[in-house]
């Protein structure tokens, strides 16, 4: 795949990964990891799916707007897309999936379902993850 990048960022994990800290390089993210209670930890900082799943939340969204936009579909403020992920053992390890639900509150379901569905094909975390990890897409209006 060719790509002309048009940013770029790093993050730098230390201590022992999901139980350590993470800063990226701008400095604007600073937190603590920590395993979640369901895997035996504290709970009391991120981890590694919180993070992919917010990511990914704010992607998708963005991706929504960017196909209305194109679409010259008005969205509502309301207008929001949660993505809860999954982590757990596989065959070969661990791996994660997705669930994705977007909310277009007021939009004709169908005109709903087709933004979502482009914005799928549009969003970078749709397609990293396209092939690669189980994602459930719905749409409520």
């Amino acid at each position: 795949m060719s790509l002309e990048v048009l940013y770029t960022i790093s993050s730098t994990a230390t201590g022992g990964g999901r139980d350590g800290h993470v800063k990226s390089a701008t400095g604007r993210l600073d937190l603590d990891t920590r395993p979640p209670k369901e895997m035996g930890g504290s709970g009391e900082g991120t981890n590694p799916e919180e993070l992919f799943s917010a990511g990914y939340a704010a992607c998708f969204l963005g991706a929504i707007h960017a196909v209305a936009r194109g679409e010259k579909v008005a969205l509502p403020a309301e207008t929001s897309v949660d993505v809860t992920v999954g982590f757990g053992k596989t065959d070969s390890g661990f791996g994660i999936n997705a669930a994705i639900s977007a909310s277009l509150p007021g939009v004709e379901q169908a005109v709903a379902e087709d933004l979502v569905s482009k914005a799928h094909q549009l969003c970078p975390y749709s397609n990293a993850t396209r092939g690669n990890i189980d994602v459930d897409l719905t749409t409520q209006v």
